[in-house]
């Protein structure tokens, strides 16, 4: 699975608004700067967050964008659906349109699989979460492997 540049930088944003919640809202070149995030490609970003109903833009000298919920509220999965779609596809396609034969046939179920382990950690973590630095006990528990930092 690849995270894309789109959706790092669409969590990032999202989590320095989380963490900005009683400064009232941040202009997008605040965000930018402070994620080293190409601004150009930011207000993309946000723009596609705003449609999904993930931040609320407000304009004159004082605008900017804040969340539209609670960082509580807000799942990392919820982000990247914003700006990516689903979570995981392959060839573009969600895995229950699959069809496979013979001996690939039993790759939908792997892949089926593979969604649903994406979607327990991504939809089981909120911007508060990440932003806190208090990752839920059963994520971190993923990491304490070292072979979960190598590259095989």
């Amino acid at each position: 699975m690849r995270i894309s540049a789109r959706a790092d930088y669409a969590v990032r944003a999202a989590l320095q608004l989380a963490a900005s919640t009683d400064d009232g809202p941040l202009k997008a070149e605040a965000i930018a700067a402070a994620q080293e995030i190409p601004h150009k490609f930011l207000e993309g970003i946000l723009n596609d967050m705003r449609r999904s109903g993930l931040v609320r833009s407000q304009r004159g000298g004082n605008g900017g964008y804040r969340l539209a919920r609670p960082a509580e509220a807000i799942s990392i999965a919820e982000v990247i659906r914003a700006v990516e779609g689903p979570l995981v596809s392959v060839r573009g396609v969600r895995p229950p349109e699959l069809s496979y034969t013979g001996p690939a046939e039993s790759l939908l179920p792997l892949w089926v699989a593979l969604r649903a382990n994406v979607r327990q950690i991504l939809d089981g973590v909120s911007l508060a979460d990440v932003a806190s630095a208090q990752l839920p006990p059963e994520i971190l528990g993923l990491t304490e492997s070292p072979e979960a930092w190598t590259n095989p």
